[in-house]
């Protein structure tokens, strides 16, 4: 049981770790928990759009463990260019060290699962990185592109960093976000490099 709870307790850090698009309405940063937990919703809900059938209980476990890393490693922006050999080492040293904390079995289990949504092989995995992609683009769609012009992030930049993946498990939802990017362009949301 004390493992459990440590383990929980741990996790707790992830509220600490800020992300660059801002909740609706809010004036701060949202942080790498209630991306996890939004994102997760928005699978349960698109689960029938999925481009292949999947079982949505293993895709919102790996959208609940996918960012745990960043416990250790802080969170990087999804349209940075460079770098993402070693950050993605780091990520896999720090949730061993955290998925440690349990015991063995289930460090084991969750240590697969979130190796599983890394390599985005299966149905589940796909549909998981349709679903992360796409969320902070759906922030910066209703929030008039926020964190794209602050960060002066292209259109064809986004486009580039979400549409293969987007495509590949929720082929539905890239449609949907292709003709919302689109119009976001005219009105002129993105940044310029």
């Amino acid at each position: 049981m004390q493992a459990i709870i440590d383990f929980i307790l741990e996790l707790d850090k992830l509220k600490a770790v800020t992300r660059r698009t801002r909740p609706l309405g809010l004036d701060r940063y949202e942080n790498s928990a209630e991306h996890s937990w939004q994102i997760a919703m928005l699978a349960v809900s698109l689960a029938h759009h999925a481009g292949t059938p999947v079982d949505i209980d293993r895709v919102v476990r790996m959208l609940l463990v996918h960012d745990i890393g960043e416990i250790d490693t802080g969170d990087t922006i999804v349209y940075a260019e460079d770098g993402w050999e070693a950050r993605k080492a780091a990520e896999r040293a720090a949730v061993a060290r955290i998925f440690a904390i349990l015991p063995e079995a289930q460090a084991t289990a969750l240590l697969a699962i979130w190796q599983e949504f890394e390599e985005a092989a299966t149905p589940e995995a796909r549909f998981a990185h349709a679903v992360d992609r796409a969320m902070p683009a759906l922030l910066n769609l209703a929030n008039n592109g926020q964190s794209w012009r602050e960060n002066g992030i292209t259109h064809a930049r986004v486009v580039a960093r979400l549409a293969g993946p987007i495509r590949a498990g929720c082929p539905a939802l890239w449609d949907y976000m292709e003709a919302r990017l689109d119009e976001a362009r005219h009105a002129g949301w993105f940044g310029s490099e």
